[in-house]
């Protein structure tokens, strides 16, 4: 199992995703309304980081594995783990093959601002759809594939407006911008038909989509997003 980029950056990583406002905390809220109810739940945060979002649905009820292929961000999110116990288990995986973890083992499966970073998406739907149990559901959200697109400058500066262009040319590409995420580890970016078409292939059944707009704070930090979304978040069931 290759070392991930993102062990190469995990202590930024992290202090940027804690910062105050941050658009991961954010995008999380909306991934936590689309899960539901999730008490006593066996639930996977896939491809998890340092466990933002496992904690949100720890403090919440569920039984939370955290899966990430990063060892860097899994040692922040085991300490946090130590700090405050809450009983969530973390452990090392390849999220587009889990092939440690058995058929059928969840309720629930959210990924969050992840799959973006992840080269086989099919599979990864795939192994999502292989680890739930019947009609369990799954939560993700993404970079919007139609309003943020492979661009000089990276899409997660506060100022940054859509670029257009680019938007059939899949793949992986790298911003010009040095000092965000996507300067630092790039990103694949993929049409929205092929993230539809890819969960009817896994036979996910779609059953929620929000497009967050900019409101309040937002709008005033971040003005471009009253005009076009920022990001997706679906929930979808196994068929």
């Amino acid at each position: 199992m290759a070392a991930p980029v993102y062990d190469e950056i995990a202590g930024w990583y992290d202090e940027s995703v804690r910062a105050a406002g941050s658009l991961a905390e954010r995008v999380a809220s909306y991934v936590l309304e689309l899960a539901g109810e999730v008490a006593g739940q066996q639930v996977c945060d896939l491809a998890c980081g340092q466990g933002l979002v496992a904690r949100y649905l720890a403090r919440r009820g569920a039984r939370v594995t955290g899966i990430d292929l990063s060892a860097k961000l899994l040692e922040v999110a085991r300490r946090c783990e130590e700090a405050e116990r809450q009983g969530i288990l973390y452990q090392r995986g390849d999220a587009q093959t889990l092939a440690d973890v058995p058929d059928a083992t969840f309720d629930g499966v959210v990924c969050n601002l992840a799959l973006m970073d992840i080269p086989d998406l099919a599979s990864t739907f795939r192994t999502a759809q292989r680890i739930l149990r019947p009609s369990g559901w799954f939560v993700f959200s993404i970079t919007h594939p139609c309003f943020q697109l492979p661009a000089s400058r990276d899409p997660d500066q506060d100022d940054a407006a859509p670029e257009a262009g680019r938007y059939f040319r899949e793949g992986f590409w790298r911003s010009g911008y040095p000092h965000g995420v996507r300067g630092k580890v790039g990103a694949y970016h993929r049409t929205l038909s092929t993230y539809l078409n890819a969960l009817s292939d896994a036979t996910f059944i779609l059953e929620r989509v929000v497009e967050p707009s900019g409101a309040g704070e937002t709008s005033r930090r971040l003005p471009s997003e009253t005009e076009v979304p920022k990001f997706l978040i679906i929930r979808c069931r196994k068929g």
